[in-house]
């Protein structure tokens, strides 16, 4: 089996597949299909943690999802923050953090619980809304752009270019490739460097374009990693938690009662849905991986939702528990390429949570959701959803 085969994530099987799996602590091989070299697949969170720690034989700069390996790198390996390790990666880290920091989410908290709330109450009064194709990507575009220094009047534009960079392989998207989304984006943000480095701001372009140290193909592929990377995980954790909150009646009463859930909640909505499908790594010397033998230079894919849910490391792992204590997930990964973005992700959720708990009395999922098509993004291409008001 081919298991970066997108059609094998359509449908619920996947959860039986990656359960089996990661309760086995297997390590399994695919032959040469969507990567052109094959690569190991592991699924317990045990394994993932291992083979994304920061001390383990590996490295990302051949790429970090399933088409790369070490004979087909990632062209924008080293340069970008993502697929960049060592000094180079510490580097950019410098450079981007601060803009994506637990402080940043606290000076940009109170607008975004204001822009969310508008945005929920709209969805209230409409009665039924398709969350995953209108509510859920505009809150985190609405947030990278302001964090990157995008223009208000851009960003639908740029939510439709990330929407065909990482969802490709569903017919969707079909009009536009991957590869013409980015070079559309990388177009666009070259125009903004510019104006920038004309005119300076306290935006993470700005920051980017004004560091010495980078060369403007670095600055633009790190302006791509962030518009990409904000826009298109964070959403679906967003419409996850819509049917989240369908799958659990009474979580919206019990926040209502005990505010201070609101924070294990959001960690749950994290685990459970677990947006980042996988990551890849390169193995850069020989090593056992449970058991298996892995050589220098072959392909390693971690799949993060089945770290996730490995009956071995969480109680009633399909269930959505708001109260779950210590969920240690890997929903923003693990080791040096820890999310960046995640305080802002979690700002995003916990505004959408306190919106919710204001306005909403329950939620109820109408008919089936759609699952993208999609072996990177774990997510959703429709989820339609009845908003009931919150009683007076």
């Amino acid at each position: 089996m081919d298991l970066g085969d997108p059609d094998l994530y359509l449908d619920s099987g996947r959860f039986a597949r990656w359960h089996r799996n990661a309760a086995a602590d297997a390590v399994l091989w695919s032959e040469p299909g969507t990567s052109p070299g094959g690569f190991w697949s592991v699924f317990s969170m045990a394994a993932c943690r291992t083979v994304l720690s920061p001390k383990a034989p590996f490295t990302s700069e051949y790429g970090m999802m399933i088409g790369f390996d070490r004979d087909h790198p990632d062209k924008a390996g080293g340069g970008m923050l993502v697929v960049a390790d060592g000094p180079q990666h510490g580097q950019l880290r410098s450079v981007i953090m601060p803009f994506l920091s637990r402080a940043m989410a606290e000076t940009l908290d109170e607008a975004v619980r204001q822009e969310v709330r508008g945005l929920v109450a709209d969805a209230v009064a409409t009665g039924s809304v398709d969350v995953a194709a209108t509510l859920a990507p505009v809150i985190p575009a609405s947030v990278v752009c302001r964090v990157l220094g995008v223009p208000e009047a851009d960003r639908d534009m740029l939510i439709e270019l990330t929407n065909h960079a990482f969802g490709g392989a569903d017919d969707t998207f079909a009009k536009m490739s991957p590869e013409a989304a980015h070079s559309e984006m990388i177009l666009y943000l070259a125009d903004l460097v510019a104006a920038r480095r004309r005119n300076p701001g306290d935006d993470l372009i700005s920051a980017l374009a004004g560091d010495r140290r980078l060369g403007l193909r670095e600055v633009l592929l790190n302006c791509d990693n962030v518009l990409v990377g904000g826009n298109e995980t964070t959403r679906h954790a967003i419409a996850g938690c819509f049917h989240a909150l369908a799958t659990a009646p009474g979580t919206l009463t019990r926040l209502r009662a005990d505010p201070d859930l609101v924070g294990p909640t959001v960690e749950e909505i994290i685990r459970w849905t677990s947006p980042a499908m996988h990551v890849l790594r390169v193995a850069t010397a020989d090593l056992d991986l449970s058991g298996q033998r892995v050589t220098c230079g072959e392909t390693v894919v971690a799949w993060l939702p089945a770290a996730n849910r490995d009956p071995r490391h969480f109680d009633a792992a399909d269930d959505f528990r708001p109260d779950r204590r210590a969920n240690q997930h890997l929903g923003f990964g693990h080791g040096p390429h820890h999310c960046l973005g995640a305080a802002l992700a979690r700002l995003e959720l916990r505004a959408l949570l306190t919106a919710l708990t204001e306005l909403v009395e329950s939620v109820a999922v109408l008919g089936e959701p759609v699952q993208l098509r999609s072996n990177l993004v774990h997510g959703y291409r429709h989820l339609r959803v009845r908003l009931e008001p919150v009683r007076p």
